[in-house]
């Protein structure tokens, strides 16, 4: 008959209970490194061992030293890597339609700015329109995943028919970092937004017009990558002032060149559902990029309407620099 064991239940499911929590999130090293972690643990203590040199045998979870870059993971177990990099130069949402899958990082500030010009001739009326200078202020908060967005603009808009000058509505949202990219598996993001009624008066939409934008991308080799987005936001019919909803959807590939030079082409369409007078538009845009330093990037881009109820063409530049 075997020996009764001296410790009650109580004690070894504690001791158990307390082994698990501490291995839970945090690396399995092998030899040394296991060791002090089991000991650790049965201390009371948990041992920490992302700095240590020695060989990983299996991770479970995001390193416990280390703040998750994303929210999410595609798959459980292996690495929970992606998220802002602020040893790598600046990632921006200028200057494609199709804004980064990534965020800035916490305590991160960004501001992108620029100028564009806008020329359309629909055949009875021609029109020329200045928008500048687009500022976007992105922040991270709280998490690496997360970033507050606040962007304001304002426009000029002439015609033979009026002159129309004025800031537009305050655009507000939060980007929520959602995944790394993992293979085939895509970088993702989520962008909760809406403007709210703060423009001049001949420009604002006079209520709050919510949206969702949703991002995905993939870095395909070091030189070439792509990405889309997918959105849908309230607007406001010009002609008869009834809000509807305009979906939007783009697709970019990226180019990088030299370590500061890089290029894009795109195409972006927006599709009014539920206007009257609002009708389809399809747009081709490309430019290059610049970097001054891994903080700073100057951008060009140019681009035009590809059917009758999109703009002609438009052409613009700005600059981006991040803060942290």
């Amino acid at each position: 008959m075997s020996r009764p064991s001296t410790s009650p239940c109580w004690k070894r499911i504690s001791v158990a209970f307390v082994l698990g929590c501490c291995l839970w999130g945090t690396e399995i090293h092998a030899d040394e490194t296991s060791d002090a972690a089991f000991c650790s643990c049965l201390s009371g203590t948990c041992f920490d061992p992302c700095a240590s040199t020695a060989n990983i045998v299996r991770t479970y979870g995001p390193c416990a030293c280390q703040p998750r870059g994303t929210l999410m993971q595609w798959s459980y177990g292996t690495s929970f890597t992606g998220g802002p990099n602020l040893d790598a130069p600046l990632v921006t949402d200028r200057p494609d339609f199709t804004e980064a899958s990534s965020t800035v990082g916490r305590g991160v500030a960004q501001i992108e700015m620029g100028y564009t010009y806008i020329h359309d001739n629909d055949g009875s009326t021609t029109t020329d329109s200045h928008s500048y200078p687009e500022t976007l202020l992105r922040y991270g908060v709280i998490a690496d995943w997360l970033e507050f967005r606040i962007a304001w603009n304002y426009g000029h808009q002439s015609s033979e028919l009026d002159d129309i000058v004025g800031s537009e509505d305050l655009y507000l949202g939060f980007k929520i970092g959602l995944t790394p990219q993992e293979g085939i598996l895509p970088e993702m993001a989520l962008i909760p937004q809406m403007v709210i009624p703060t423009g001049a008066e001949e420009i604002t939409a006079d209520r709050i017009l919510p949206g969702l934008n949703w991002l995905y991308g993939w870095d395909l080799c070091d030189t070439i990558s792509t990405a889309g987005s997918t959105q849908f936001n309230s607007a406001v019919d010009e002609e008869t002032d009834d809000v509807y909803t305009e979906w939007a959807q783009s697709w970019t590939i990226g180019y990088t060149f030299t370590d500061k030079l890089g290029a894009y082409t795109e195409w972006y369409a927006l599709f009014p559902h539920g206007a009257e007078t609002m009708k389809p538009e399809h747009y081709v845009n490309g430019g290059f990029t610049y970097l001054l330093s891994d903080n700073i990037q100057w951008d060009i881009r140019v681009g035009g309407g590809l059917n009758d109820a999109a703009d002609d063409y438009f052409v613009g530049s700005g600059f981006s620099i991040r803060f942290y």
